[in-house]
């Protein structure tokens, strides 16, 4: 059973950043997606920005350009990297992996932006 452990969230200021990093123990098979979804207070959740086993990427529109998504294969990991980041950014960001057993999710980090 892969298991996801998320790290780097916390309290940033308008126009700062923060790098968000998500492990996965055990095995995931070699196709698969790994992206990061985030919910705020009140909303849906909603995709941020994926990346598949071929390094495909996605970014929802709100934050192409501000945020990068990566991905370590060695390390099973995958990194949001969040620059000028806005008030609007305040969300609990949640890791999912996809393969062909199923999906995953982390137990999510609070990202807060203040202004």
């Amino acid at each position: 059973q892969v298991q996801l452990v998320e790290s780097g969230g916390g309290l940033v200021q308008a126009g700062g950043s923060l790098r968000l990093s998500c492990a996965a123990s055990g095995r995931i098979y070699s196709n698969n997606v790994m992206a990061w979804y985030r919910q705020a207070p009140g909303k849906q959740r909603e995709l941020v920005a994926k990346i598949d086993s071929g390094r495909t990427i996605n970014y929802a529109d709100s934050v192409k350009g501000r945020f990068t998504i990566s991905r370590d294969n060695a390390k099973n990991t995958v990194y949001l990297q969040m620059n000028s980041l806005k008030p609007e950014d305040t969300a609990v960001y949640t890791c999912y992996v996809w393969d062909l057993r199923g999906n995953v999710w982390g137990q999510g980090t609070q990202v807060t932006v203040s202004s």
